[in-house]
């Protein structure tokens, strides 16, 4: 079958354009129609559109509301008589199951604990809801704890207790006619849901669960994605979705011969999504943003839909100025501050607070520099689909400011079909220099227009827009760069001439990070940030700086170096010899200032003129140094959050200026020195160097928010960006431009974000790669549900009242010496109110993180009654207990498997915090054992997986004996005896190429199940919307052999696989098979 045609421009630029077109007839044709459901008789399609649920006749016609409102409504669900609904909707902050009367009428909420709560079917009888939520694993059950890999539960329709079902994860799950059957497919790892064309082992494959035998059966096998499966009426088939054909297509098989399967439909590039069944056999799916059926020996037919709309989506928004500032810039004559919000551009009095707004686009702007004069910005603006430079500039020389300025005037300043952005006025105005396609630093001419290239392409790499730092010398005629030489990564200072004639200097010439290079005194040296003296943890990456100075002449450095009574005499002469000039002065016509010296650059012996400027490492945000040179602002973190530092660089006396306690920080000295600005966290001050004194400054204006046409924007800057930065540039030969749009018709039918993230998901997913992937954060609502723990293990068996527990996790809120509760006590109420069964107990828990909960209890076995009041804790705190409860218990099933002899460690994350434990126990707690198991599966990655190789590759070389007595042995710090890595398909970036790693290096063997090929490094770029951001997937490590980690599985030299049912009962095979492995060594 063929896509229809869409008659949509290619450029966002020309979209905006067409949405008020679309506003009027999207009732004809609407798009994005997603979550279809038909019902059990067949006559009618609920669906999602726009946040809201609609149904419509399967005939097609005019789609009515069943839902409508602020909040997000999606995966509806039909009961088995067709009279009750249920759906997932987040009107209390996160989303619960709620059920509404097919009829409509008000919707009733069944679950009330924060999370994600999506239903998937009711039970046979109509009596329960069956949904997916990721809450608490059966006690039994050896599973990660991992967030993420959701559970099955149920709930009474008319309301009441949530029941556990299927403690693994079990998604879309459905029931048989019989209700003795459920038919899902599995979660096994962390990969984005809607990635596609991938063949590995997280790919998703379809089970079925007897609840007579209570056993899980793997149906399908398929190295690709299977999932969204459904009974057929008879109970024996089912139906199911699987890319075996290289794009989602409905297939039937059975339970019988599951191996064997016949493709339904045959649709090509675009997925089939959530398909569902009605009694007749007719069967429902949505296709390329439509919705289809699908009848018995006949084609699809979409169905012809309608929905009448008033348009009120594409309505404009104010949204007044407050925090969410990204960038501030400071006038040459300190009395204006520059600063981008929400992609626009202001400019704001500093006294006063009267501001201007400057740009007013759907697009960005970015990257603003005032002239010399300051009656000129220069910025950078994304628009029709690349980077240009653009000026505004003052008209009228009677208004001297822009925040009181009436009529600007916009002009491009370079606009070719490159990328340019970043741009700076030169120190007299008659230049600007910019970056080109991200790395590439080249300088513009004002009055001929020329440019010339200063930094080549090859000497950087950019990891992210902006990253790339360079300054102008107060002359003009150089410029301070950041750049890379043979290892990128690891910057440098360079020193290069602006007429972009010579090659670029070294001058730090270090194997330690370099960057943040700036100008100091008059141009007669600089100060920069660098790592040579910071901590750096154990995969080898910096987490702390300090400020340096470098002096470009011998005069200078021993200006530097005299003593604060040494300086305070030579100044003092300066000032006299200076006070005596200007009375010679004294009668000429006309003053001028003092022309702007050549700068004079002694390169030999520069890197013995160098100098450690602050005291202490630290985690630094940014630094200036006063107009003199003898004092050190910084903003730096100690402890919780960036403050601004202040340090004497002559005495070295050290202060805390300013307490912020901001998570982000960036700092600017005015031209004079007199005003330092922070930003932080959004907001800005302006704080007197010598008292301290701050301020806040009051930034005013609004954004004329347009969310359709903002959308629009995002939309292309995500295609491009991916275009330019995917980690090949080939995008594994994917049609980027026929993907476009494909996806770009969608925009005008979208008006939230979840929509939005889920269809740029959809897209992304196209690659067919890791790391990527549109996601919406949206913001907490002050009155939404936090649902708190009691730190317990359900006993899910248990019928009567209340809660019965079956654990009291160690170190929760239960877990104290002074209260009685222990396993098999009952908890009847919690503040008194009974648990009575009618409602979900999580109710009773919500905001109750660290506030005093009474609880009354009954002790079953001696009938006794009694209370104890304790503070809950939040779910963080509770996944936390979980997974150090779940290691202990791996530890002591390898010590009782081994008795004694192996040891187990488990590496959390390839990160610092991670290593450091794997360390401690490896090397303390189980030095004495004979071998090591080294766990990873479910790790989500970070940067260790070279450290972590080093560390496991260990050969002893000497011992250490004084006097004969052995205390030690060489290498000291690293695991010298046989160990074994246990991986799975939970692996994931860092933790896919340690195990590469750790084969390459042949340091032992591998056992579980293959880990996915997902060892990249991603940038996640936060969008002008700051709820969305997405994934870019940019770099790949390459191996020996020649071939890129990423898509690239990695088989395990054993293989072996959990089993459901026997994970549930507290069995881990893939420990057994490591203990056994190891034993035979």
């Amino acid at each position: 079958m063929k896509n229809a045609p869409y008659p949509f421009a290619k450029f966002g630029f020309f979209l905006l354009l067409l949405f008020t077109a679309f506003s009027l007839n999207a009732q004809e044709r609407p798009l994005w129609l997603r979550y279809p459901a038909i019902s059990p008789d067949g006559t009618t399609i609920l669906f999602c559109y726009q946040g809201d649920i609609y149904k419509v006749p399967v005939t097609g016609g005019q789609a009515l509301p069943l839902t409508i409102g602020e909040a997000y409504d999606s995966a509806p669900v039909w009961s088995h008589d067709g009279k009750t609904i249920a759906f997932a909707s987040d009107r209390y902050g996160s989303l619960d199951v709620f059920v509404v009367s097919a009829s409509g009428g008000e919707a009733r909420r069944l679950t009330n604990c924060s999370g994600q709560d999506i239903p998937s079917s009711f039970s046979a009888d109509d009596r329960l809801v069956y949904f997916s939520s990721q809450r608490q694993d059966l006690v039994t059950d050896a599973q990660f704890p991992v967030a993420g890999l959701p559970e099955l539960y149920s709930i009474p329709v008319t309301g009441g207790e949530v029941s556990l079902v299927l403690t693994n994860p079990a998604l879309s799950a459905t029931v048989n006619p019989a209700g003795d059957k459920i038919i899902y497919h599995d979660q096994k790892g962390y990969e984005s849901e809607w990635r596609k064309h991938h063949t590995s082992s997280v790919t998703r494959d379809i089970w079925v669960y007897d609840f007579k035998t209570k056993k899980n059966t793997l149906l399908t096998t398929f190295p690709g994605e299977d999932r969204n499966p459904l009974f057929d009426g008879n109970g024996e088939e089912f139906y199911y979705l699987s890319e075996q054909s290289g794009s989602f297509n409905v297939y039937k098989s059975s339970l019988k011969e599951p191996g064997r399967s016949v493709s339904l439909t045959n649709f090509t590039k675009n997925p089939v999504r959530f398909l569902s069944r009605a009694n007749n056999g007719t069967l429902c799916f949505g296709y390329d943003g439509e919705i289809y059926t699908l009848s018995q020996n006949k084609d699809p037919q979409r169905v012809e839909i309608r929905v009448a709309q008033d348009g009120r989506q594409v309505l404009d928004k104010i949204l007044p100025v407050g925090g969410g500032i990204t960038q501030i810039r400071v006038s040459p004559n300190g009395k204006e501050i520059a600063y981008v919000f929400r992609g626009d551009i202001f400019v704001s009095s500093v006294e006063g607070g009267v501001s201007k707004r400057i740009t007013q686009t759907p697009w960005q702007e970015r990257s603003v520099s005032f002239s010399p004069d300051g009656r000129t910005l220069a910025y950078a603006v994304e628009k029709e689909n690349t980077w240009d430079i653009y000026t505004v500039s003052m008209v009228r020389k009677e208004e001297p400011y822009f925040y009181a300025s009436t009529l600007l005037k916009e002009t491009p300043l370079v606009a070719t079909p490159a990328e340019e952005f970043q741009p700076e006025f030169s120190p007299d105005g008659k230049e600007v220099a910019y970056l080109e396609n991200r790395v590439v630093l080249r300088v513009l001419n004002l009055a001929t227009k020329q440019t010339r290239t200063v930094l080549p392409a090859e000497l950087n790499y950019s990891y992210a827009d902006g990253d790339q730092e360079y300054s102008w010398s107060p002359d003009g005629k150089w410029l301070l760069v950041r750049f890379g030489y043979v290892r990128l990564f690891t910057g440098q200072i360079g020193l290069v001439s602006a007429d972009g004639k010579g090659k670029v200097i070294n001058l730090t010439k270090s194997g330690f990070y370099n960057g943040s290079p700036n100008w100091g005194i008059d141009g007669t040296m600089m100060y920069w940030a660098g790592t040579r003296d910071g901590a750096a943890n154990y995969s080898g990456s910096a987490v702390t700086y300090d400020i340096y100075g470098m002096f470009f002449t011998r005069a200078a450095y021993d200006r530097f170096r005299l003593s604060k009574s040494d300086y305070t005499l030579v100044k003092e002469l300066e000032e006299k010899a200076k006070e005596e000039k200007g009375k010679a002065e004294t009668g000429k016509k006309e003053l001028k200032g003092e022309p702007q010296k050549e700068l004079l650059f002694e390169l030999e012996g520069i890197d013995q003129r160098k100098a450690r400027f602050t005291i202490a490492s630290a985690d630094i945000a940014g630094a200036a140094l006063s107009k003199s040179g003898d004092k050190l602002f910084y903003l730096a973190q100690f402890e919780k959050g960036y403050d601004l530092w202040q340090t004497e660089l002559r005495t070295k006396e050290t202060k805390l200026l300013v307490k912020l306690g901001a998570d982000e920080a960036l700092l600017e000295l005015s031209k004079d020195g007199k005003a330092l600005y922070v930003l932080a966290d959004g907001r800005v001050s302006k704080i007197d160097p010598e008292s301290g004194k701050s301020e806040s400054v009051a930034l005013g204006g609004e954004v004329v928010l347009q969310p359709a046409a903002e959308r629009a924007y995002m939309f292309d800057h995500m295609w491009r960006q991916i275009k330019e930065k995917f980690v090949v540039a080939d995008l594994y030969g994917v049609d980027w431009d026929y993907y476009y749009k494909t996806y770009q018709k969608f925009l005008p039918f979208i008006n939230n974000n979840y929509d939005y993230a889920e269809m740029v998901s959809e897209l992304l997913g196209e690659l067919n790669a890791s790391h990527t992937g549109c996601y919406f954060a949206p913001s907490p609502s002050p009155s939404g549900d936090v649902t708190a723990s009691l730190g317990i293990y359900r006993d899910y068996g248990y019928s009567g009242q209340g809660l019965k527990v079956a654990e009291v996790i160690a170190g929760g809120p239960l877990d104290k010496a002074a209260l009685k509760v222990r396993a098999g006590h009952v908890i009847e109420k919690i503040d008194g109110q009974a648990l009575d069964g009618t409602f979900e107990y999580t109710k009773l828990l919500n905001r109750k993180a660290g506030q005093l909960t009474l609880l009354s209890l009954f002790d079953p076995a001696t009938k006794q009654r009694w209370e104890e009041t304790v503070k809950p804790i939040n779910r963080g705190m509770e996944y936390e207990l979980l997974y150090r409860r779940w290691v202990k218990a791996r530890r002591a099933e390898v010590d009782r498997l081994s008795n004694g002899r192996i040891g187990y460690v488990h590496v959390r994350g390839m990160d610092d915090r991670s290593f450091r434990t794997v360390i401690e126990e490896a090397l303390g707690l189980n030095v004495d054992k004979e071998a090591l198991i080294v766990d990873t599966r479910f790790n989500g990655g970070g940067n260790l997986h070279d450290p972590l190789s080093d560390f496991l590759s260990g050969k002893k070389v000497f011992d250490i004996l004084p006097r004969g007595q052995l205390i030690g042995y060489e290498p000291d710090g690293k695991w010298i005896k046989p160990s074994i890595v246990l991986m799975g398909e939970g692996n994931y970036s860092d933790a896919h190429l340690f195990p590469v790693e750790y084969k390459i290096r042949g340091i032992g063997k591998t056992l579980g199940m293959p880990v996915p090929g997902t060892g990249t490094f991603v940038w996640w770029e936060r969008q002008i919307d700051p709820s969305l951001r997405f994934g870019i997937p940019q770099g790949g490590w390459r191996t020996p052999q020649g071939f890129l980690c990423e898509n690239n599985q990695l088989e395990p030299d054993i293989k072996v696989k959990n089993d459901p049912d026997v994970l549930s009962l507290g069995r881990d095979q893939q420990i057994e098979a490591a203990v056994k492995e190891l034993l035979k060594q």
